[in-house]
């Protein structure tokens, strides 16, 4: 597997669990006191900490540079964040989804130059 693509996969899943971490709480733990949502948090977030150390530090080892890994994990972030926002949290699709992402797109060809 190439270091770019265990990268992307890595990233892919650091932010499925960060997106959890950061808000699956507002569902499913809105009840609860706010410690536990934090501790569940944290905890759901050491996996994303798992993942998305080496992640990154493959990326960067074979070429990446900083602000390469920042624009590919700001896409993978909203890249999961839409389908969590629409499918889990049950949000309304916005027309801002789609000018967000072709900001991003503009972003990756701007740090790939």
């Amino acid at each position: 597997m190439s270091p770019l693509f265990s990268t992307i996969l890595l990233l892919i899943g650091s932010n499925t669990f960060m997106t959890f971490a950061w808000y699956a709480h507002l569902k499913n733990l809105g009840a609860k006191p706010l410690w536990i949502a934090i501790l569940v948090s944290w905890g759901i977030a050491l996996f994303e900490y798992i993942l998305q150390v080496p992640g990154n530090r493959i990326g960067f080892q074979n070429g990446l540079s900083l602000a390469q890994l920042k624009i590919l994990q700001e896409v993978i972030t909203l890249s999961v964040f839409i389908p969590f926002a629409i499918l889990y949290m049950k949000q309304p699709i916005h027309l801002n989804f789609l000018w967000a992402g072709l900001c991003m797109v503009g972003a990756v060809y701007f740090i790939f130059q």
